[in-house]
């Protein structure tokens, strides 16, 4: 809710406030705190992303390349998806999660996503999304995605606009 440097980050509720945002924004996913902060944590609009304040002194948001080592060393983008979910059903959809197993350690859970327009896409259970630091353009960035039905890991040209989750990753 703030950045390194202790200013506070806006949280933004209403939808249309959401999709006008050129500014940084967080929100928790449906507008509830309660339910989902302390698991699934904030969704981060690439403006936040891209101060690079968002992470703790000595860590960071990773780049597109950082994320690309990752998949790499993990199988390649294919594979990667399983080692990096969460295992078991906790958190992802019981029938579709049967071969993740959590091996890297990162332990990516399906936190779902704010779309440009202001709108929470998806359901909790079904996909997760993470920033990177890299830019694609004016009006978006590269996140990676894992998803309830796919082993693999998508690499995305995200709106900048969009609320997705964030990893920091140690210096």
């Amino acid at each position: 809710t703030k950045f390194k440097n202790r200013n506070i980050i806006s949280l933004v509720s209403d939808q249309t406030s959401w999709s006008n945002l050129g500014t940084p924004a967080y929100c928790w996913y449906n507008n509830n705190e309660g339910t989902y902060k302390n698991t699934y944590g904030a969704l981060y609009n690439w403006f936040a992303v891209g101060t690079g304040n968002l992470c703790p002194d000595g860590w960071h948001i990773p780049t597109d390349g950082e994320w690309e080592t990752l998949t790499d060393f993990l199988g390649g983008i294919d594979n990667a998806g399983v080692k990096m979910k969460e295992s078991g059903f906790m958190h992802w959809l019981t029938y579709s999660n049967i071969s993740a197993t959590n091996d890297s350690g990162f332990t990516g859970l399906p936190g779902a996503y704010r779309d440009r327009a202001g709108e929470f896409y998806q359901t909790i259970g079904h996909y997760g999304f993470w920033w990177s630091s890299t830019e694609v353009s004016s009006t978006n960035a590269w996140d990676r995605g894992l998803y309830y039905d796919k082993n693999s890991v998508s690499r995305g040209d995200g709106w900048k606009k969009n609320g997705i989750s964030v990893r920091c990753l140690k210096d």
